[in-house]
């Protein structure tokens, strides 16, 4: 009998399988399942981009890409973020084009960090910054934000959690899974703090078209003093519903770019050629396609957080990216508790907030990138569910 445990890497041994696909897996095994876990947008990705990315496979345009990606497609990258957020790159030396958002974070945990450096992670967020952190040999800090404070990191949490070995801070907003912004003078206070303590930042700024209620997303690479410091994490997969193109791209320092290319180089070597060429296409002409999402995933949203409250289920307003975060201790049930008895009894799937790390207990995520009518229905249930579980009490 051959001992594998010997073979096996022991730190990816030690990372827990990922609570979201956990449930993502209980759905599809069951019939009649309204999924509300799993954030992929409904949409189909627009047909011009579709078309782009099939006009470029009639044409025979099949062959690897230069390891940063087009220039041409970076080039487009670097346009989109000075009109959008005003801030400069330079296409031929600060801009990498990933296998979607995801590698471009691995990237930058495995170039930033050395043996036991602390990463702040404020918390709950993202599933995958606690092992990423862990398998590139650093040590996760978290950061408990508070639904007080509308799970906004604030200066004073990031400043109480720093010591000597602090080296890196993530910065998940939009935030998954709570729908949480940081506004500019949020970001203003934590740039102060960076910079006084010497912290390197990884903003991972994914969800930054999808915002609500007239507020804009803010990078904190526009921040005074922050460009030279920070490294920007987005792609195409949400703003565009391109997920399955696995599409990112990172924008950052000179030398941080020239370390993260040359591990993309043997790792990957470049992104896929036919998405790169859509990728082209969306930014070129597809604003009006994220607008229309937008407004469409708006109207969800305010119905959602709407009836949760009405429910019982307390929930703040979530101005950004396609996810509610309610409240469900009224029910006397534990998160996951809650998720599991809501998926066999009712067939609707919601992710514990406990996925999310240890502060989520007591929520659960609730995704709004679903159709309208399957929203509607999901609440029914939820309202069922709820009420049941008062007359079990």
């Amino acid at each position: 009998m051959i001992d594998y445990d010997y073979f096996i890497n022991d730190s990816i041994k030690s990372v827990k399988p990922s609570g979201i696909r956990k449930f993502f897996d209980i759905a599809v095994e069951m019939d009649n399942v309204i999924s509300l876990s799993i954030g992929e947008p409904d949409f189909q990705t627009p047909w011009h981009i579709r078309e782009a990315g099939i006009t470029s496979l009639e044409r025979g345009k099949t062959w690897y890409t230069p390891n940063r990606g087009f220039i041409e497609l970076r080039r487009e990258i670097c346009k989109y973020y000075k009109r959008r957020f005003n801030v400069e790159y330079e296409p031929d030396t600060q801009v990498l084009v990933t296998v979607g958002g995801s590698e471009a974070i691995d990237l930058g945990f495995r170039v930033l960090l050395n043996e036991g450096d602390e990463v702040l992670i404020p918390q709950p967020a993202f599933v995958c910054y606690e092992p990423l952190t862990e398998m590139a040999g650093g040590k996760p800090v978290i950061i408990e934000t508070k639904a007080e404070n509308r799970f906004r990191l604030t200066a004073e949490e990031l400043e109480n959690a720093i010591t000597d070995r602090t080296k890196l801070l993530v910065l998940p907003y939009p935030n998954n899974p709570t729908g949480a912004i940081m506004e500019r003078e949020d970001l203003e206070a934590v740039a102060e703090v960076c910079k006084k303590y010497n912290i390197f930042v990884l903003s991972d700024e994914i969800y930054a078209e999808l915002t609500y209620g007239g507020f804009k997303h803010v990078s904190i690479a526009e921040i005074d003093g922050m460009q030279e410091r920070t490294v920007v994490i987005s792609g195409f997969s949400k703003a565009y519903a391109m997920t399955g193109w696995r599409l990112g791209y990172l924008l950052g320092p000179v030398p941080i770019v020239e370390q993260m290319t040359k591990l993309h180089q043997y790792g990957i070597m470049s992104s896929p050629t036919t998405a790169q060429y859509a990728a082209i296409e969306a930014l070129r002409n597809g604003d009006n396609d994220v607008a229309k999402m937008c407004s469409d995933y708006d109207v969800r949203r305010r119905l959602i957080v709407g009836k949760l409250n009405e429910i019982g289920l307390t929930c703040f307003e979530p101005l950004g990216a396609f996810y509610t975060f309610p409240c469900i201790k009224s029910t006397g049930l534990s998160s996951d508790e809650f998720a599991t008895r809501l998926v066999k009894e009712k067939r609707i799937a919601v992710v514990p907030g406990t996925a999310f790390g240890s502060c989520g207990e007591g929520f659960v995520r609730i995704s709004y990138a679903q159709s309208l009518n399957n929203i509607k229905i999901a609440l029914r249930r939820i309202e069922e569910f709820t009420e049941e579980l008062k007359n079990e009490g």
